[in-house]
């Protein structure tokens, strides 16, 4: 990590990677990039390999302590803790923290993946394991593999990106049986209703690609669905009528 005087101007290492302008050094540094790459990869592997059954919550990073977004995430965390479930975020701030805090103060299995930023932003006090990436498709494998659910707060692009990967993948049948679900009737219904109005009106998505999206504001509910698709995997789970 670089602060100060000694960041400027250093840019990212995805940035970097991706921007194809200036010399023509990088025909020779590419090749040594896939190493930095394959670390990475082994790095996440390693660490995460033997955590247990874990949900992904995304969320804005804006979102502060005293936003009832905040509060919902930290409450999700500590029901899908107290269901046996690590709660995995991107580490930072905001939804991401609460959903940290949440499974923290709950006992569970707090986990940051964080990734480089042009800004400063560390992985948020509340984490347990925290990994810090400086590839965001090397991070995102790791949340899609380690995860056996997506849970959307409001948020923005970041949060926007992960959720129709993560619909692509399930739509595609590259990960199969797998929640993905809105928190936010409010905020997610444009989006929603834009989803059935034009993707499905015009004939881009088929009737049962809106399936594969739940939306709710019930923590309960949040759970019982991450729950109950844990139970069709043949996985052992506690009920979520001993939860509340």
């Amino acid at each position: 990590m670089l602060r100060g005087d000694r960041k400027q101007g250093t840019g990212t290492t995805d940035q970097h990677l991706l921007d194809g302008r200036g010399p023509t050094d990088w025909v020779h540094t590419d090749p040594w990039r896939v190493l930095r790459i394959q670390s990475e990869f082994v790095e996440g592997f390693g660490a995460l390999a033997e955590i247990p059954r874990a949900v992904t919550v995304f969320g804005s990073a804006r979102t502060p302590v005293d936003h009832p977004e905040y509060q919902a995430a930290q409450a999700i965390g500590g029901a899908l803790s107290r269901a046996g479930f690590a709660v995995i975020t991107g580490g930072g701030p905001g939804v991401m923290e609460a959903a940290n805090r949440g499974a923290h103060e709950a006992g569970g299995y707090s986990i940051g993946l964080g990734i480089e930023l042009p800004m400063e932003q560390g992985l948020n006090e509340w984490v347990d394991l925290g990994i810090n990436f400086r590839y965001f498709f090397a991070r995102k494998t790791m949340f899609v593999k380690y995860s056996q659910a997506f849970i959307c707060l409001p948020g923005g692009f970041g949060t926007l990106d992960e959720l129709f990967e993560a619909l692509t993948l399930v739509q595609t049948h590259k990960i199969t049986r797998f929640p993905i679900i809105l928190f936010g009737t409010r905020y997610w219904s444009g989006l929603v209703d834009w989803l059935h109005d034009s993707l499905l009106g015009s004939g881009k998505i088929s009737p049962g690609d809106l399936s594969l999206v739940e939306v709710t504001d019930d923590v309960e509910r949040v759970v019982d669905i991450v729950v109950r698709a844990a139970e069709s995997r043949g996985e052992d789970s506690i009920g979520t009528e001993d939860l509340w």
